[in-house]
């Protein structure tokens, strides 16, 4: 039976951590699109070795307006919350326990013609990131401002080229990137989505 984390040798292991979420070598994450609580929705996140690292619990219903991302330990990194306000609405991203949003995730582009891209802002009225989904395909990539490429979510496979379900998806990083920042901004996309 394939296992839905990929599989790495400890001599890989070797990355300099530059501070908890962020670190010199480019990283691959597993999402299972599935919360770990019973009768929950949500998420699980898993590192290149295949241990629990991020976590998602919406108890309430699938697509709530309100979701937290968690490390393994159930600490909130990020609060995500849906503001509808206008047409189509926005997510408001809070770290941790602050009033003021951290980021800010709004819609770009034309509805009618399937354009799924996003803008993400952080702090002020210019975008820093921008979500593009990849067209008839699960995944999507997230770039900054320069189309440097940030990190990228596509569906897993396997080692030997077997694809997961739907719901078995892979999240590479980019090195110098906040992980947690990154897997707020995959959050605030798989709701949109209805992926969670």
């Amino acid at each position: 039976m394939a296992r839905i984390y990929p599989q790495t040798s400890s001599s890989s292991c070797s990355s300099i951590c530059l501070s908890k979420y962020v670190t010199t070598k480019r990283e691959t994450f597993t999402l299972w699109m599935k919360s770990l609580v019973f009768h929950g929705n949500g998420c699980a996140v898993f590192d290149s070795k295949g241990q629990l690292v991020y976590r998602i619990d919406n108890y309430s219903k699938r697509c709530s307006k309100q979701v937290h991302l968690m490390d393994l330990h159930g600490t909130i990194l990020f609060s995500l919350s849906k503001k509808k306000l206008t047409l189509f609405g926005y997510w408001n991203g809070y770290k941790m326990d602050e009033e003021t949003p951290y980021f800010q995730v709004k819609k770009i582009g034309n509805l009618f013609i399937g354009d799924l891209n996003y803008d993400i802002i952080f702090g002020c009225d210019t975008t820093n990131y921008r979500i593009i989904a990849l067209r008839g395909k699960l995944g999507f990539k997230i770039i900054n401002t320069e189309n440097r490429l940030i990190a990228e979510v596509k569906q897993k496979q396997s080692s030997s080229a077997v694809k997961f379900g739907d719901d078995v998806l892979s999240l590479v990083v980019e090195p110098h990137v906040d992980h947690s920042l990154v897997m707020a901004l995959v959050t605030v996309y798989g709701l949109i989505r209805h992926m969670l």
